[in-house]
């Protein structure tokens, strides 16, 4: 595996992960008071575009870091509607 992979799997891993406190904190207290809705549907917007973008490149490390996160903010975006 050549480094700009390797760079592209971490980075791709880094941001990921990152979402996974918000999403467990939103999970179990059913709070998103404060999460903005219309910033998460442009974030999901994005993430769907950089999924396109990277099916465009087959770029792995780009599909499936933004497909995994694309899905933990919809779900966001989901509990956001019901308890928001």
């Amino acid at each position: 595996m050549k480094w700009p992979t390797i760079v592209g799997y971490i980075a791709a891993i880094s941001t990921t992960v990152a979402f996974i406190p918000q999403l467990i904190k939103s999970h179990k207290t059913r709070q998103t008071k404060d999460i903005s809705f219309g910033m998460y549907l442009l974030f999901c917007f994005g993430l769907l575009m950089w999924t396109i973008y990277g099916i465009a490149l087959k770029s792995a490390p780009i599909i499936l870091a933004n497909i995994v996160t694309l899905a933990m903010g919809i779900y966001i975006l989901i509990l956001k509607s019901k308890h928001g």
